[in-house]
């Protein structure tokens, strides 16, 4: 029997290899932070983060210890707006897609 990868395998290598949907997580990830959903939004990013940029790239980047970062996205992660934004911000430039809020 054939041994199958896992799903965040399976995840990691989209993001790796497909750009539309690196930028679809990356859209879905902060989608369901501002709907409310922080603990899976806080997943989409932490996941989407490592396999792009990673935790070490991003704090030297946005400024931020990656220890910081690693918390702030991680399930007990509270994160500030300066840093949330400042991580989204350096993301959506990253990948090359802008994202805005609608009503």
């Amino acid at each position: 029997m054939a041994r199958t990868k896992s799903f965040k395998t399976l995840v990691e290598l989209n993001i790796k290899t497909d750009k539309k949907f690196a930028a679809a997580l990356l859209r879905e990830g902060i989608d369901a932070m501002l709907g409310g959903d922080l603990d899976t939004g806080k997943a989409i990013m932490r996941d989407y983060i490592k396999a792009t940029v990673g935790f070490e790239k991003l704090g030297a980047a946005t400024g931020a210890p990656p220890k910081s970062l690693i918390r702030m996205f991680g399930p007990r992660g509270n994160p500030q707006a300066k840093n949330l934004f400042s991580v989204i911000g350096y993301l959506q430039k990253r990948a090359g897609v802008r994202l805005r809020v609608a009503g």
